[in-house]
C-alpha cells in the first residue's frame, strides 16, 4: 500500500497515534517532510512525541537505509557537547586518550536528530551553523577536514522565537533549522485522541504481561478524558502501563489509575456516564456498541449487524476501523 493510502486508511503513522485533525495535518506534514531532504524543526511540549515524528520522517525518506542518530543536547554535559557531536583526536584535551568518533560522523548518509536544540550553549551554536551550512567540520585537535552526508533534524519544547529575542538562541541558526517546521499539538488540544490512544496502550501493555485485558471500564476513561496530562502522551502511557500491572479484570478499572487522576476525576467515579459532564467521543460510543453488540450476539455478524440497524459490510468495515475482531 502506498503512503498516502495508508494515511488516509489509518490513525497512526509509524509509532505516532491520532485520528484528530490536527495530528492528520501532522502526518500530512511528516510525508511531505519526508519526500525531500529539507532541515526539520519539531516543536511540541515534554512528551508529545517529538522524537517519533523525526523518526518517522526518516523512516520514511530516502535515507531510511541510513543510520538514524538521536542524541539528547540537553542530556550532555556542557564541557562534553562538543566531542559527543564532532569527535576528538587523541590528546586533544585531558582525559582524551583516544580518538572519539562524533555522533555527526556515526550519522553520515542517514539522519541526526538533534533534540531540545534549545538547550545547546551559544557557542556551539555557531560551530553548529557553519557545519549546516558547509557539511564539513574538524574534530576537536585535528586539522583534517571531515565531509559529512547527512539530514538534519531537530526539536524543542523552548519557544526559541522568545529565547531569540532573550539572547539564547541564534536567530541565523534558527532559520537554518526551521526550514520547515511542524508543531506537534499537547494532548490538551487533541483529547479525542485519548480513547484510541489509551486502547492502544492497554492493548501494548497487557500483552507484554500476558494479561487478558480487553478493554477500560467508562468510569476510567472518564477520568482520562478530564485530566489536562501536563506530561501530554507520555504521561498517558506510563498511566496505563502502571495500572496494567494492578488490574486483575478483563477491563481497566479507576482504582487502578494513578492517585492524581483518581482524585480529580473522582465525581466522574462514582456518577453514572449520563451524570457526567464529561462527554465519550462519537467514536468511542460507536466502538462500544459494536463491542456490546458482538457480546450479546456471541460474536454472530448478522445479528449483531441486525441489531444495530446497519448491514453486514457497513459492520465488518466499522470493525476494521476500530481494530475489532470477530
Amino acid at each position: 500500500m502506498g503512503l498516502q493510502n495508508e494515511l488516509e486508511t489509518s490513525h497512526s503513522f509509524g509509532e505516532i497515534i491520532g485520528k484528530c485533525k490536527k495530528m492528520q495535518q501532522v502526518f500530512t506534514e511528516i510525508q511531505t517532510a519526508a519526500a525531500g531532504d529539507i532541515t526539520v524543526l519539531i516543536q511540541g511540549e515534554t512528551g508529545t512525541g517529538k522524537e517519533l515524528v523525526a523518526k518517522a520522517i526518516h523512516d520514511n525518506s530516502l535515507r531510511k537505509t541510513g543510520p538514524f542518530v538521536p542524541i539528547n543536547c540537553a542530556a550532555i554535559p556542557t564541557e562534553l557537547i562538543e566531542s559527543e557531536l564532532f569527535g576528538n583526536e587523541r590528546g586533544a584535551f585531558t582525559g582524551a586518550n583516544e580518538r572519539r568518533i562524533g555522533q555527526f560522523e556515526h550519522a553520515n548518509t542517514g539522519t541526526l536528530f538533534l533534540d531540545e536544540i534549545g538547550d545547546m550553549p551559544p557557542t556551539l551554536q555557531a560551530k553548529l551553523l557553519r557545519v549546516l551550512r558547509e557539511r564539513e567540520f574538524q574534530r576537536i585537535g585535528g586539522t583534517s577536514t571531515i565531509s559529512i552526508d547527512i539530514r538534519v533534524l531537530a526539536a524543542t519544547n523552548w519557544d526559541l522565537e522568545n529565547a531569540i529575542r532573550d539572547g539564547h538562541f541564534r536567530e541565523d541558526l534558527y532559520h537554518r533549522l526551521a526550514a520547515f517546521p511542524i508543531t506537534v499539538p499537547s494532548l490538551r488540544d487533541r483529547r479525542e485522541d485519548i480513547p484510541i490512544l489509551a486502547h492502544h496502550f492497554v492493548k501494548k501493555y497487557a500483552a507484554a504481561v500476558e494479561k487478558p485485558i480487553l478493554d477500560i471500564s467508562t468510569d476510567a476513561l472518564q477520568m482520562l478524558m478530564q485530566h489536562d496530562f501536563r506530561g501530554n502522551v507520555r504521561e498517558l502511557e506510563n498511566a496505563i502501563e502502571r495500572a496494567v500491572l494492578y488490574e486483575t479484570t478483563d477491563r481497566l478499572q479507576p482504582k487502578n489509575l494513578p492517585v492524581h487522576l483518581t482524585q480529580k476525576g473522582s465525581q466522574a467515579s462514582t456518577s453514572s456516564p449520563t451524570d457526567t459532564t464529561v462527554i465519550l467521543p462519537l467514536d468511542e460510543v460507536e466502538r462500544r456498541a459494536i463491542i456490546h453488540a458482538l457480546k450479546v450476539t456471541g460474536g454472530n455478524i448478522s445479528a449483531a449487524a441486525q441489531a444495530l440497524g446497519i448491514g453486514r459490510n457497513t459492520l465488518y468495515r466499522k470493525m476494521e476501523e476500530h481494530n475489532l475482531r470477530p
